[in-house]
């Protein structure tokens, strides 16, 4: 019989072979880290305008409106403003936190017993110094040097009082989210939003619009088998094959996240008149959606639309088009996708909102509002609805530059710069300024007359209100009107 040819073993050559090729090396993962922001560093002066009944004014008791921009007094070296329902806060370039308005519910973060206090600025105790403030209808928070985000007061959903932890309302600053060092954070009228260093959002509060972005259906009211455990407590918000977040964004009720590297952003919540900048027709996203928002820079939102400023310094807004907040003319039905308002193409650098009403800071300082103005929260002396941008005029802004906007439920707080940094630039040579329109300097007189009218007035009714008291005093065990609480709190129906 012929010999088999024996089959060669090739294992161990390849063995070798193997033993032989270099190993490659493993691919480092590269570790994802946000820094911690600056703290705003343009010293400005406190501005208000708006409904002042339970003190969110800053002015004192006796001040009930403004109908044009009034300096608070009491704040040294401020560099952020906040306003939320019916409370504000001041950030000072030392770190410290000054609130004013109502407390009900603990949103000032400091005791008010004494009476009057609540209606005047006063210093909030802290474990730190703050970087940055965010303020919602009830609640109030801040993130300090360290990283770690404290919050006080409350949430509210359609039902009343949440409180801000299953505790309860908390009536003084308490740590939030322990364990994490956070660099950034945005409040909606009922819900925080907080980012760490990490890159990882979470989300905390009322989820009845979906603005947690991590509830499911049956449970967003709170009366799943977990109750309210599941939205007092701060979660992650999770999206599948996403890359880590860069920047976060809360309207009253819609929350905005945006990926690093790709740049996508993903919105959810109420979504019933396109305020999420997606033409996806659901009154409330319960989980987060892809936009086609680009270039964004800020985002900003009311009750029921969002601005987007964009890094052509173009203003757009979506939404809803009732009263003119949306500063696109007289439009006649909802615009279901964002739309620049042509009057602040190139110039427009800040944006902020309130319920109804919107502001935009350009590149040159000046301030313009528009929306409902029923309030007075716009700034411009009288009561009537803007459908378009208007520069805002007042002695208090004369020749300054405008740094901050931001409306609450009644009321707008500002930001403008102050005077000590013109004396710091003393030294540096002056350019030629050029004499001032006409018609802008007589919208300046103008306004310099209603201010000083309006102070008359309140002179006048204050007074009144004296005699009117020592004629007619209260009866012994009677009580006097209470706050309005429930009707005037929230920004409104959220449908």
């Amino acid at each position: 019989m012929p010999r088999r040819k024996a089959l060669a073993n090739t294992n161990n050559d390849a063995a070798a072979d193997k033993a032989l090729q270099p190993t490659r090396a493993k691919r480092a993962r590269t570790v994802f880290n946000l820094e911690l922001p600056h703290r705003r560093q343009i010293i400005g002066d406190v501005l208000v305008c708006g409904a002042g009944d339970t003190g969110q004014l800053g002015l004192g008791e006796d001040v009930l409106e403004r109908k044009r921009l009034a300096l608070v007094e009491g704040i040294p070296r401020a560099v952020d403003v906040c306003a939320g329902g019916m409370h504000s806060l001041v950030l000072t370039n030392s770190g410290d936190i000054y609130s004013f308005g109502c407390n009900d519910e603990g949103a000032l973060g400091r005791d008010t017993k004494e009476k009057g206090s609540e209606s005047r600025p006063a210093i909030i105790e802290l474990p730190g110094k703050a970087l940055a403030i965010s303020a919602g209808d009830s609640h109030s928070a801040c993130l300090l040097e360290d990283g770690r985000v404290f919050a006080w007061g409350s949430f509210r959903d359609s039902h009343g009082n949440m409180g801000l932890t299953i505790d309860g309302n908390k009536r003084t600053p308490i740590n939030l989210l322990e364990g994490s060092v956070c660099c950034s954070i945005a409040s909606g009228a009922d819900h925080l939003v907080i980012l760490t260093t990490a890159g990882k959002a979470f989300t905390v509060g009322c989820a009845e619009q979906g603005q947690l972005g991590r509830i499911s259906e049956r449970s967003v009211n709170g009366e799943g088998r977990r109750g309210k455990q599941d939205l007092l407590r701060p979660d992650e918000l999770i999206i599948k094959r996403t890359k880590p977040f860069e920047a976060i964004w809360a309207t009253n009720y819609c929350t905005f996240v945006r990926e690093s590297q790709t740049g996508i952003i993903w919105a959810v919540g109420l979504n019933n008149y396109k305020q999420l900048a997606h033409v996806k027709d659901i009154e409330r996203v319960l989980t987060p959606i892809k936009t086609n928002l680009k270039d964004v820079k800020q985002i900003a939102g009311g009750q029921h639309h969002t601005l987007i400023l964009d890094n052509a310094m173009r203003c757009l807004a979506v939404g809803r088009h009732n009263y003119g907040r949306l500063g696109l003319g007289d439009v006649k039905d909802v615009v279901s996708e964002p739309t620049a308002i042509k009057q602040l193409n190139g110039k427009a650098a800040f944006v902020g909102c309130g319920e109804t009403v919107s502001f935009t800071i350009t590149n040159d300082g000046k301030l313009y509002s528009w929306g409902m103005g029923t309030n007075l929260q716009l700034g411009v002396g009288d009561g009537d609805d803007e459908m378009e941008p208007v520069e805002v005029v007042s002695k208090n802004t004369q020749n300054k530059r405008m740094l901050l906007a931001d409306g609450g439920g009644q009321h707008s707080v500002f930001l403008v710069e102050a005077a000590v940094q013109e004396a710091q630039k003393e030294n540096v040579p002056a350019t030629k300024k050029t004499e001032a329109k006409p018609a802008a300097a007589a919208a300046v007189g103008a306004a310099a007359a209603d201010d000083k009218a309006e102070t008359q007035n309140e002179d006048t009714v204050a007074a009144d209100n004296d005699n009117d008291d020592q004629n007619n005093p209260t009866p012994s065990g009677a009580t006097k009107p209470a706050k309005k609480m429930a009707a005037k709190r929230g920004r409104g129906k959220k449908n």
